[in-house]
């Protein structure tokens, strides 16, 4: 059976790599596996070409963006891209994975548009902006100028939310939790 697509966005600090890790950690039915993009940055520690990502030169990158291979692809910095490969998408599909996409907004709205009905597009929404620079504030891993362009950032992509076929709040981790698997859930089940 062909795997469906599985796209999650949020502002940073929204706990959606929590929600994420957890469904594929403890929801192993559902047959998740992340989407394995490319990236024209060294690799980092132990990670593996063709298994955290595909490491491309900024020049293979280039052509490859030229020869319509993306999805979706951002260069966050000079001769620094991510992106998302389609015959990795459609190889991933084809032995049956729903494959799971954690990516900006921008990028979720694009895999969304090429696929339209086959991918599920979820976004996870801070219950406030004041809560999620608490949340911010509260892990300690960054500068105050930093939070506040992650705010700036978060307000920016919260203006996105409607353009994603469901919306979690995550006021409550476990409500959140629970609501995600209860929305891929249903829409797993479909075409089956």
């Amino acid at each position: 059976m062909t795997g469906k697509l599985i796209i999650f966005s949020a502002p940073s600090g929204t706990g959606k790599s929590t929600i994420i890790n957890w469904l594929m950690n403890e929801h192993k039915e559902l047959n998740l596996a992340f989407s394995i993009s490319c990236t024209s940055r060294q690799p980092r520690g132990t990670e593996q070409n063709g298994v955290e990502y595909f490491f491309l030169s900024p020049e293979e990158f280039r052509q490859k963006i030229a020869d319509g291979e993306f999805l979706e692809y951002e260069e966050v910095y000079t001769d620094r891209f991510y992106g998302t490969l389609k015959s990795q998408v459609e190889r991933q599909t084809a032995d049956g994975q729903n494959v799971v996409f954690d990516v900006d907004v921008k990028g979720g709205c694009n895999i969304k548009r090429h696929y339209g009905d086959k991918a599920l597009s979820i976004f996870i929404q801070p219950p406030s902006v004041a809560e999620l620079r608490r949340r911010l504030e509260a892990r300690a891993t960054d500068a105050p100028e930093v939070i506040d362009q992650r705010i700036a950032r978060a307000e920016y992509e919260l203006g996105f939310a409607s353009q994603f076929d469901r919306v979690v709040v995550n006021d409550d981790l476990e409500t959140a939790k629970a609501e995600a698997l209860a929305v891929i859930n249903e829409f797993c089940e479909t075409d089956k």
